[in-house]
């Protein structure tokens, strides 16, 4: 009976400790006390109540303390709310709930038979270069995406939850890819340059930095006044329209946005941009495509000072020969031949700076015509000298006769000269002799064959006197310079090339600068 009073007494202090421990040390007390005695029951029962009165020492709240510890160790006990946890610890629960049995395999909506939406948005922050001879253009972008995942909602302290970019590797993200994109670049200085935020509605917003190398298709017909439409093109690789649709996140005026200082171009000009959806066939399906069309106009200032003023003075430079004597053989032929290999210079490096296309550009007609009138101008000239030198031969040869002829009737010989000459009635000419039998007649010096023509000392007596001079009353030599007669042709040329070229001009210029600029795409849908 003391052995049972004992217990009891016992398990009135563990009841008001709230010590499990202790009611399991009774229990064991009660079921050791038959075997070991009453001595090693009194032990025990004294460890009670030293642990007893430190228990009360410490002023526990009257039991309140006591009930959380019997709940603690029936347990029972939910987690305490703790006011001043910090967020980073709700977050990091909240992700791991989320994360808890994610699939990162399978598309939103996969089990619902949903098509699940993404909605773009591009910023460019940089466009340009454009390389005529590759047919491609640089941009830099900021690429954003955006969908729902019902899997993701969350309740928490905050709406929006900004998330470290290692988490995109972990969820289901769109398989995005550019159509005409040669090279892709993802920026990864000094970190990945990408922002993932989640909504508590299962909404994410995925953003990345891109430097895209694609493909420009251009039509070089009207070169250097052409305008071109390089596109930008983007979609699903895998998903076809009937799992994944693309939509522009602002509408399609306002879900491509170009910085202000954003252009870098050096040829062109950044005219504007539109915005588009195609949707394409092939063999696996029907898928959607994101277009945008960057427009662009090409600045012609650079070309009409490399090669259209240097075309137009050289066209002008080989007309100058018109306005030459024809007999000035050698500088009339370095005029023609200087200037048409000037113009074939001037071709072959126009075209360096294009791709080689199999059709003409407008620079090409405007080079050939110039090389037409170069050309011509050279073929004038020979034309003029070939004719010149017959005229000269067939003038000579009457005018010897007819010399001929007047000194039989003359019934006297007159000196055979130098040049071609006919006879003229003139007034009285003083004649003047000077050394190596030389005369002067009018500022003009012939070489009289004396020794050959002894009927000419009677002139050569009277011109022995130094300061005698006889004057003659007849018919003296005139000489006609057949080679400084003007040409026809070359008369007719001073016309007619300068008018034709300046009409040519006119027409070209007024053909390509005032007409509208048409876009020419293959690839845009019909």
């Amino acid at each position: 009976m003391g052995t049972a009073n004992f217990s009891l007494s016992v398990l009135e202090v563990f009841h008001c400790s709230s010590l499990l421990i202790a009611k399991d040390m009774l229990c064991s007390l009660s079921r050791v006390s038959n075997v070991f005695g009453a001595g090693l029951s009194f032990l025990l029962a004294m460890a009670i109540l030293i642990s007893q009165s430190g228990c009360r020492a410490q002023n526990c709240e009257q039991n309140s303390n006591c009930g959380l510890t019997r709940d603690l160790f029936s347990h029972k006990l939910e987690p305490p709310v703790d006011e001043n946890r910090d967020n980073s610890t709700i977050f990091t629960v909240i992700l791991d709930r989320l994360l808890d049995g994610y699939d990162n395999r399978l598309r939103p909506g996969l089990g619902a038979d949903t098509v699940t939406e993404v909605e773009t948005d591009i910023y460019v922050t940089s466009f340009g270069p454009v390389s005529d001879t590759d047919m491609e253009y640089t941009i830099d972008v900021f690429f954003r995406q955006s969908w729902s995942d019902e899997r993701l909602k969350f309740v928490g302290p905050i709406k929006t939850l900004p998330l470290n970019n290692l988490l995109a590797s972990k969820i289901w993200t769109p398989d995005t890819f550019f159509h005409n994109g040669k090279k892709s670049v993802a920026h990864n200085m000094t970190t990945p340059n990408k922002l993932l935020r989640l909504r508590d509605n299962g909404t994410l917003l995925y953003t990345m930095r891109l430097t895209i190398h694609a493909e420009c298709p251009m039509q070089l017909e009207d070169f250097p006044m052409d305008v071109h439409a390089c596109p930008l093109k983007f979609g699903s690789y895998a998903y076809t329209k009937s799992e994944v649709s693309y939509v522009w996140m602002n509408g399609k005026e306002r879900s491509v946005e170009v910085a202000k200082d954003g252009s870098r171009l050096n040829q062109y000009d950044l005219m504007g941009h539109e915005a588009d959806t195609q949707l394409i066939k092939s063999s696996t399906g029907d898928y959607v495509v994101m277009t945008t069309h960057f427009h662009l106009k090409r600045k012609i200032g650079y070309f009409v000072i490399q090669t259209y003023l240097p075309c137009i003075m050289t066209v002008i430079l080989s007309q100058v020969s018109f306005w030459l004597n024809r007999e000035s053989v050698p500088a009339r032929t370095v005029f023609g031949v200087t200037t048409v290999l000037t113009m074939t210079t001037l071709s072959i490096s126009a075209r360096n700076s294009l791709p080689k296309v199999a059709y003409a550009t407008a620079m090409d007609w405007f080079m050939a015509v110039c090389y037409a009138f170069v050309f011509s101008a050279l073929i004038e000239f020979a034309a003029v000298n070939y004719f010149t030198k017959r005229s000269w031969a067939w003038d000579g040869k009457k005018a010897m006769q007819a010399q001929e002829y007047k000194i039989i009737k003359n019934n006297r010989k007159l000196p055979h000269v130098s040049k071609v000459c006919r006879f003229k009635r003139k007034e009285p000419v003083a004649l003047s002799k000077k050394a190596n039998n030389t005369y002067n007649i009018v500022g003009t010096t012939y070489t009289l064959n004396i020794a050959k023509d002894p009927g000419l000392a009677t002139i050569a007596k009277s011109a022995a006197a130094p300061a005698k001079v006889a004057r003659v009353e007849e018919k003296v030599l005139e000489c006609k310079k057949t080679y400084n007669s003007v040409s026809k042709v070359d008369k007719l040329s001073r016309i007619v090339f300068p008018v034709l070229f300046f009409i040519f001009n006119l027409v070209y210029w007024a053909t390509y600068v005032n007409r509208e600029p048409v876009i020419k795409d293959a690839n845009r849908p019909h």
